[in-house]
């Protein structure tokens, strides 16, 4: 099963999003990203994940799972 950082790396790539690119469209800082992507994070915020998700123009449930 691939962590939240996981999925939010694929979806991101998958986009051709660059880390800077997610910062600016989630509002999330951008040390905050780096280390839910690194897995440094294991459980981000709710509020977080809800902001990545609907930056990435995903449910949340597909960051989570």
């Amino acid at each position: 099963m691939a962590t939240v950082g996981e999925n939010i790396k694929r979806v991101r790539n998958k986009l051709g999003l660059t880390q800077d690119d997610l910062v600016r469209k989630s509002g999330v800082k951008h040390t905050t990203l780096t280390k839910i992507e690194s897995d440094v994070v294991i459980k981000p915020s709710v509020q977080t994940v809800a902001n990545i998700a609907k930056a990435l123009g995903v449910p949340m449930e597909d960051l989570l799972k």
